[in-house]
């Protein structure tokens, strides 16, 4: 038999696979991967660096839709906001990723570019060194649990008696349908504040 015209097996196939996986069950396995493609266990790690390479590969395929170049925007806080926003979209369409990401270390190159233009942002801005990585890591707190929220049942709180709780029921319908959009638009403007305050202390203290 000749060789098929397409590949059986190549690193965007298994990466395709793995995030269908990950969207349906909130895991993986290689040899899921496998038999999904049709293939042996041991042909899809002829592709990639074993299972954290796989890890990688869904890091890179989910981020690919976040705009970098929001990055680019001035003043610091607008192109931040912008990055947020885009960065909980790419997030809430693969939202059971999360916890698979988040307790691996980021290695993959074109996101670690990602944050590396987001670090010169906020040097660029004014923020020392020592602020920079904890005010990204609060940006993504806020980003990374906005996006869980946009994945969670729009009625998160089930009342059964009214009566034991009339005023959690009144803020519930009161909330309207868009409960996690306004929460995030709260969340991001309190972390902004926060984060333009701490830079105009430091910038009016700085001496180097």
């Amino acid at each position: 038999m000749g060789r098929p015209r397409t590949p059986l097996l190549d690193r965007r196939r298994i990466t395709a696979t793995a995030l269908e996986l990950v969207d349906e069950q909130g895991e993986f396995s290689v040899p899921q991967i496998a038999r999904r493609l049709g293939v042996q266990t041991g042909s899809v790690y002829h592709h990639v660096d074993g299972r954290d390479g796989i890890v990688e590969l869904l890091r890179e395929r989910v981020a690919e839709a976040i705009d970098v170049t929001t990055l680019d925007l001035r003043p610091w806080d607008t192109a931040l906001e912008s990055w947020a926003r885009s960065y909980r979209a790419a997030f809430a369409a693969h939202p059971r990723a999360i916890p698979l990401l988040m307790i691996n270390p980021v290695r993959a190159p074109r996101v670690l570019q990602q944050y590396e233009r987001a670090v010169v942002l906020l040097r660029d801005a004014g923020f020392p060194v020592a602020e920079v990585m904890p005010v990204i890591g609060a940006l993504e707190n806020v980003v990374l649990g906005s996006a869980l929220d946009l994945a969670a049942p729009t009625a998160m709180w089930e009342i059964g008696d009214a009566a034991a709780t009339p005023h959690l029921a009144a803020a519930l319908d009161a909330a309207g349908g868009d409960r996690a959009d306004r929460a995030f638009d709260l969340a991001l403007h309190g972390f902004l504040t926060h984060a333009r305050a701490r830079l105009a202390r430091h910038t009016g203290s700085r001496t180097e």
